[in-house]
């Protein structure tokens, strides 16, 4: 009797690596799939362990321009940001790395998906939901939530001797015990030492960026131009252009990493309501987002860009971090973050400097809503300032009435001098 097929997320690391060899011993015929997201990662090395493990097959696809464009690009769009600091690099490819997945285990007859997200950890959720919407009938194993898994392996010390005894090559050890996700946009560390708060990351864990104390002493300037809110070219190094969306962003990339842009050290609100401790590297893409966020300020107009903030903003940011990609409200958000975009066109001026992005100036050849005449101090222009009189007026009504209650209640604004 044929054994059951099951499609198993592999990353070559400690965690799948196990899991592959489990799932084997547990009598399933298992097809590894590797994503291509843009980490760093000797694929073919990987594969050739996942066959020796004994998969028997293992599937590498380049999925990093539909990451690019399709995820990272309408993110940074709409400025997407959690709870004000996290970038949502590992969020953003879990939707592109899911999709192809079940498109893996379609092709080869596969009764179910696995993965080695843990019982604990947002990336259960997002990989979850997504597989459900893509493939309602798919089956899911997830070791991280059996008991007889997790009582088994009850930290990453019980793997890495599991991998030991079973022939295992893992290039995570007792000492240095962390665990990390990579991707084009991103790299996350989390767990071991770094699960007290209050523990400083060591200056080794750091893999993309340089030390901003250590970096170059020069800073390097730069052009991000943008079309419909998406970058579209990158000027650099006097002359130089990325116009092509995966080399726009590795060469935006290259840039922060030398000059160490794109550290952040946070505690965050996981979906599942527990707190967690991450450590994030998100070079390139922070500095195009920055570059966004400014250009906007030239061309946007005020309103549109509050609601936007307000309503699209927040929620893009939280469906993606929550794992609810492939949902009717993501399409809906999705186009209103294209009709937000359509001023959205010129181009900034950049620097970045010792774990610093700044802005040197920024245009726009066919946006006008800014007007030098009419914000100058030097001269009138079509602005009369006599005009403000009667605005402040009006605007003053409900205050003027609010401040009369509060005296009549004997709660004036004012403060007394002693």
């Amino acid at each position: 009797m044929a054994k059951q097929k099951v499609c198993l997320a592999y990353s070559g690391g400690l965690d799948t690596s196990c899991i592959l060899r489990y799932l084997l011993d547990e009598g399933y015929d298992v097809v590894c799939f590797m994503a291509d997201v843009g980490q760093e990662e000797d694929f073919e090395a990987a594969k050739e362990k996942a066959l020796k493990i004994g998969a028997s097959q293992c599937y590498i696809e380049d999925l990093k321009k539909e990451f690019i464009e399709e995820l990272c690009y309408p993110a940074i769009a709409c400025n997407a940001i959690y709870e004000n600091v996290y970038l949502l690099g590992t969020s953003l490819a879990r939707p592109v790395i899911a999709r192809a997945q079940i498109a893996v285990a379609q092709k080869e007859g596969c009764f179910a998906v696995s993965h080695g997200c843990t019982g604990k950890g947002n990336d259960q959720v997002r990989f979850e939901l997504a597989f459900y919407a893509l493939q309602p009938t798919i089956k899911v194993l997830a070791p991280w939530r059996e008991p007889v898994f997790y009582e088994r392996f009850k930290g990453r010390n019980d793997l890495l001797d599991y991998a030991a005894e079973k022939g295992i090559p893992v290039s995570s050890t007792k000492g240095k015990p962390w665990s990390m996700d990579e991707n084009l946009a991103h790299c996350s560390y989390e767990a071991g030492i770094l699960e007290d708060p209050n523990t400083t990351p060591p200056e080794d864990m750091w893999k993309l960026t340089a030390d901003p104390t250590k970096a170059p002493d020069a800073p390097e300037d730069f052009t991000i131009h943008f079309e419909k809110g998406l970058p579209v070219k990158l000027e650099y190094d006097n002359g130089k252009t990325a116009t092509d969306s995966v080399d726009l962003f590795l060469t935006a990339n290259a840039i922060a990493r030398k000059h160490g842009v794109g550290r952040i050290d946070i505690v965050e609100n996981r979906f599942i309501g527990l707190k967690s401790r991450g450590c994030y590297e998100t070079p390139g893409y922070t500095m195009l987002r920055a570059a966004h966020i400014d250009l906007e300020g030239l061309v946007m107009d005020r309103e549109v860009r509050a609601l936007r903030d307000q309503f699209i903003t927040f929620n893009y940011a939280k469906l993606l971090y929550n794992g609810l990609y492939f949902s009717p409200e993501r399409e809906f958000l999705e186009d209103s973050i294209v009709s937000s975009q359509k001023s959205v066109n010129g181009a900034v001026r950049c620097r970045a400097f010792k774990g610093m992005f700044s802005v040197l100036g920024r245009w726009s050849d066919t946006e006008k809503l800014y007007d030098a005449s009419e914000s100058s101090m030097d001269e009138i222009g079509d602005f009369a300032p006599s005009d403000t009189t009667g605005f402040i007026s009006v605007n003053a009504i409900r205050l003027k009435k609010f401040g009369k209650k509060m005296e009549e209640e004997g709660r004036s604004l004012v403060k007394k001098s002693a």
